[in-house]
């Protein structure tokens, strides 16, 4: 358990926060690009406790500015792109996507009020077919290359799941949770049951680019090896995975976002893509984007429990809109979390005294795609000396 006052320094995220502080130094997806059409350029969006409208001007420029026009206050979400930014429907008002006031109608020839004034506004760079946005201090750093996001031959597409109600902390805190595998996904996932009789070992790992999580399978019949199944949390708030289709036996490849919306509710994005030599995804292009709904009941109370994704979400709400960690009691199996929640704490602690906390790029050391080391053997992704040539 730790304390209240620590609980909350880890879970509150909204400007000034110390959590919402280290969020805002790394980017956050916030849609798909394609949700960003010629008929529909404009989304609200809601990210680290701010209000906020994405848009996609008529030169095909994307912005992120705040909700509330810096005039009289009216959403921008009801306004208009143009060929350099997003009109207000109040006044007319209009801004580009570095902030700028550009026109204010109504003024006298002559007048420099706009020049004052410099709405809020939020860079926004495109990858995989994802928009990404930064919310901390200038200069932004690099945007990561992600694989899955910038891998180019096979087929790529996105889900976005409808918003949960509970904190961001809970989310994550799942990622290096690996003993709730058999008993939350266990019937679903056909997975054989801890207590057959045997004991698997589970490792965590700082590296370069967050926690490594390694889970090692004992021989289950003489002459065998141990399995390995190994992928990371991609710190602060994304988990890099693997999975495989049942019919056709595919790999796919997926990063699981967990953007928090605000204190008590998270958005889950997750990018898949599906290596295919045959096929062709560009790294700068749109993806299919699916929007799922996973709640169920007359109230929207209960849960599909039919995907795994569905289960883990059950688990994470029902721990409570922010989860009293001075209540629980932690065992030797939870030494993930435990890790986490250090880690957490040294980058926020780094924040707040000037520091650039770990995994962050600097924009002029952008780097190549970052290929991540997931193996799971149990479906043929294997240790990379065993790979051999391929």
């Amino acid at each position: 358990m730790i304390p209240r006052e620590d609980n909350e320094i880890l879970t509150r995220v909204g400007p000034g926060t110390p959590a919402g502080e280290l969020l805002r130094r790394y980017w956050q997806p916030i849609a798909a690009s394609a949700e960003l059409t010629e008929e529909t350029p404009i989304l609200k969006v809601r990210l680290l406790g701010e209000d906020l409208v994405a848009y996609r001007d008529l030169s095909g420029t994307y912005g992120l500015v705040g909700e509330q026009c810096s005039h009289r206050k009216a959403s921008l979400a009801f306004g208009r792109v143009e060929e350099d930014g997003i009109r207000c429907a109040y006044h007319g008002w209009k801004y580009d996507c570095t902030g700028a006031c550009i026109e204010t109608p109504a003024e006298p020839e002559g007048s420099t009020l706009k020049d004052s004034i410099h709405h809020t506004a939020y860079p926004v760079e495109k990858l995989g077919g994802m928009l990404f946005a930064y919310l901390g201090p200038a200069p932004a750093p690099a945007l990561p290359r992600w694989d899955v996001l910038a891998w180019e031959h096979g087929r790529r597409w996105i889900r976005k799941f409808e918003p949960l109600r509970c904190n961001w902390l809970q989310c994550m805190e799942n990622s290096v949770d690996p003993s709730h595998l058999y008993w939350l996904h266990g019937d679903l996932a056909h997975l054989k049951p801890m207590m057959d009789g045997y004991e698997e070992t589970h490792e965590f790992l700082e590296c370069e680019h967050g926690i490594m999580k390694r889970r090692t399978t004992p021989p289950q019949k003489p002459g065998e090896e141990p399995q390995v199944d190994q992928h990371p949390l991609l710190f602060p708030n994304t988990l890099r995975h693997v999975s495989q289709d049942r019919e056709t036996g595919r790999h796919r490849h997926n990063l699981q976002f967990r953007m928090p919306i605000d204190d008590t509710h998270t958005c889950v994005m997750v990018a898949n893509f599906e290596p295919n030599e045959n096929e062709h995804a560009p790294a700068d292009g749109d993806a299919t984007v699916e929007h799922i709904e996973f709640r169920t009941g007359e109230n929207r109370d209960g849960y599909r429990m039919d995907m795994v994704a569905f289960q883990d979400f059950m688990a994470w709400e029902t721990q409570g809109p922010i989860m009293d960690r001075s209540q629980e009691h932690l065992g030797l199996a939870d030494k993930g979390l435990v890790m986490l929640r250090r880690l957490l704490r040294e980058q926020i602690d780094l924040v707040a005294a000037g520091g650039t906390p770990m995994a962050v790029v600097a924009a002029d050391r952008q780097s190549p795609i970052i290929e991540l080391d997931v193996i799971n053997e149990r479906m043929g992704l294997m240790k990379p000396e065993r790979r051999g040539a391929a």
